[in-house]
């Protein structure tokens, strides 16, 4: 199975990471990478454009019915839940159910659409958010990545998705985070609006 969607979730300190790993993914990326960090919910916010400064893939703030592209980073607007349905379209929720857990928000819809094509990875962050929705999103047959703990700035996120370290593919440093999944999603190229093969 092609994997070729990214999901990236993080919180405090993750502006700092999700920019490092972005600055190492290629412009030709054949998959979608979507991006969900916590921050204020009151407009303005730059996060696209600080991304986009390291970032060699387009970085922008997803919009609702947005479908998935290749070679596209998609940023969590302020205020807004970012879902994925099975047909690779955007959904933006409002906050509610998945009040401080956004990144929770994300992979578990990508666990219920599209998992297998999946890669989720958690990042620099305070508290767990994630940790579930990780879980469920390996769980559903999509792989699962974490960020060395020693690594990270707020290393509470990464140690709490790894203590399912049964379920987590790769526990590493950044770098190496950004090489397995650039092996990963060069195989097979697939377009995002292809239904799963199986």
């Amino acid at each position: 199975m092609q994997r070729d969607v990214v999901a990236i979730g993080a919180s405090a300190g993750g502006i700092e990471a999700v920019s490092k790993l972005l600055s190492h993914l290629p412009a030709e990326l054949p998959a979608a990478v979507l991006v969900v960090i916590h921050r204020p919910i009151d407009p303005p916010s730059y996060l696209p454009e600080v991304f986009g400064r390291l970032c060699a893939l387009p970085v922008r703030f997803a919009r609702e019915g947005d479908h998935l592209e290749h070679g596209t980073c998609l940023v969590s607007p302020p205020g807004r839940h970012l879902s994925v349905s099975k047909d690779c379209r955007i959904h933006l929720l409002a906050d509610g159910f998945y009040r401080a857990h956004n990144v929770d928000a994300l992979f578990m819809s990508l666990a219920a659409a599209i998992a297998p094509r999946t890669i989720g990875v958690i990042l620099s962050g305070a508290l767990k958010d994630g940790t579930l929705g990780l879980k469920f999103l390996k769980e559903a047959g999509g792989i699962a990545l974490v960020q060395d703990p020693a690594e990270a700035s707020f290393p509470d996120m990464p140690e709490n998705a790894a203590m399912h370290d049964g379920e987590i593919d790769l526990i590493g440093p950044i770098e190496t985070l950004a090489e397995f999944i650039c092996e990963q999603v060069r195989l097979q190229p697939l377009s995002l609006g292809a239904p799963p093969a199986g």
